[in-house]
């Protein structure tokens, strides 16, 4: 892989670059494939290929080769995502900066998709408000239904611009930014990137980035934490931003502790730089920093929760009885459950902003029966109440692709399982099933 001349003549003082190491690496062209578990959901994961532990976050694997994702029923169930290995150092990065002090924490994913570390967020606040906001309107979609997988119950996934959210003054006790960048970083992952690069778009990256930056911080509380990241290597678009955001913007850098063994480069102010040559992950950067400015708290506007009758409320508690700390709501014709403790952080989130997802959608009525949604299927709810129809491998597959397969079962609904982690919903019926997974989201390959 030949890398852009101007690339490397720009980073020749960049600290920790060493460029024939460099461009050895970028020409090995080796992958580095890795994987994310999530805790939530118990499952034996490519136990034959896994390699080595991601030495920064507990839940990180690398794998000795890449399989096919699409082919494996517990990819479709939540049980792992799929994300570079450097970007899990976002992990260590929380247990430095807030341990076990997370509950009722709210916290904002500006540039979420497609969802990498949303659902990182969502593993490690489990007590907390996660929002994943995603400002392109089909990169959202496929947010929506990452966090879905994921099966937490306390997210909330946006679809605005950062300039919408200074709606919300003081809101949020940290914000991570991975900011939208040249994309260096991704060229051994991606080579076509490399014909993208110029320093016309380093220097395009920079200015979006402070405006975005600028955008959202009236947002944090005072004292709140962000985290800035990029798939750069460029100082212009890191070292620089975070000078920016100390002299311009009334930010202090935040000191993070790291095990030399990792060979992560730290750099001013408080900033990690990670090289390929260096480490098993992609290029990348990032940094902390503390707002120290007296945030504003101005009265935030509120939208009204339709909350369910209780007829409602019965036909769904007769399907998944569900604690008191949960509460019904309906969207449209859709129930869906939230827990109770940010029941107003979701109101003035609904009022300011435009939702694609909220809580966990349970289903929705129809007479006086409720048809369950995929959301629920894949929750993290207990439901030993709900017939279930456990497949094995190929029955999986099949169910995924929609494809026609006899099962035996209860008639009515059930849900299918793999390894006891819900896969979706389908209608057993005396000659045959319906098939509710969603259309949109089927394996569309007969084979691999």
């Amino acid at each position: 892989m030949a890398l852009p001349p101007a690339l490397l003549t720009s980073l020749a003082k960049a600290p920790g670059f060493i460029q024939a190491d460099f461009e050895a690496v970028h020409a090995a062209e080796d992958q580095v494939i890795s994987i994310r578990k999530n805790p939530a959901k118990q499952a034996v994961i490519h136990a034959d290929l896994i390699d080595s532990a991601v030495p920064w976050c507990p839940h990180g694997y690398y794998l000795q080769e890449r399989p096919i994702f699409t082919a494996d029923p517990l990819f479709h169930a939540g049980a792992y995502y799929v994300q570079e290995a450097s970007s899990m150092f976002l992990w260590h990065i929380l247990n430095a900066v807030f341990g076990a002090d997370t509950e009722n924490k709210k916290v904002l994913d500006l540039c979420a998709a497609p969802g990498g570390k949303t659902t990182l967020l969502l593993s490690y606040f489990t007590d907390g408000l996660v929002v994943a906001n995603e400002s392109i309107k089909t990169r959202a979609s496929i947010l929506v239904e990452n966090t879905t997988k994921w099966g937490m119950d306390n997210v909330v996934v946006t679809n605005n611009d950062p300039s919408h959210f200074q709606k919300l003054p003081a809101f949020f006790d940290l914000i991570v930014v991975d900011a939208p960048c040249s994309g260096s970083g991704l060229f051994r992952k991606d080579p076509s990137a490399v014909e993208e690069w110029s320093t016309d778009a380093v220097i395009h990256c920079s200015a979006r980035q402070e405006r975005i930056l600028a955008d959202i911080l009236p947002a944090l509380t005072e004292q709140g934490l962000l985290v800035y990241s990029t798939c750069s290597y460029s100082v212009e678009e890191n070292e620089m931003i975070a000078e920016w955001l100390i002299h311009k913007m009334d930010m202090e850098p935040v000191f993070i502790p790291v095990d030399p063994t990792w060979n992560i480069v730290e750099t001013a102010p408080n900033g990690f730089r990670f090289y390929p040559n260096k480490l098993k992950g992609e290029g990348f950067f990032i940094a902390v920093f503390r707002k120290k400015n007296k945030a504003i708290y101005n009265t935030i506007a509120e939208h009204k929760l339709t909350f369910l009758n209780n007829t409602e409320k019965q036909a769904v508690d007769q399907f998944c009885s569900l604690s008191d700390q949960y509460v019904y709501f309906k969207n449209q014709e859709t129930i869906r459950v939230f827990n109770t403790h940010f029941q107003q952080a979701l109101q003035q989130l609904a009022a300011n902003l435009y939702i694609k997802k909220a809580g966990i959608a349970m289903g929705a009525l129809k007479g006086k029966d409720l048809v369950p949604a995929h959301d629920f299927a894949l929750a993290n709810f207990d439901k030993d109440t709900v017939q279930q129809v456990a497949l094995d491998a190929l029955e999986a597959m099949d169910y995924l692709r929609k494809k026609d397969f006899a099962v035996e079962g209860p008639k009515g609904w059930v849900l299918f399982t793999y390894q006891n982690l819900g896969l979706g919903w389908a209608k057993l019926l005396s000659n045959r099933l319906n098939n509710y997974y969603p259309s949109a989201w089927r394996i569309r390959k007969d084979s691999f």
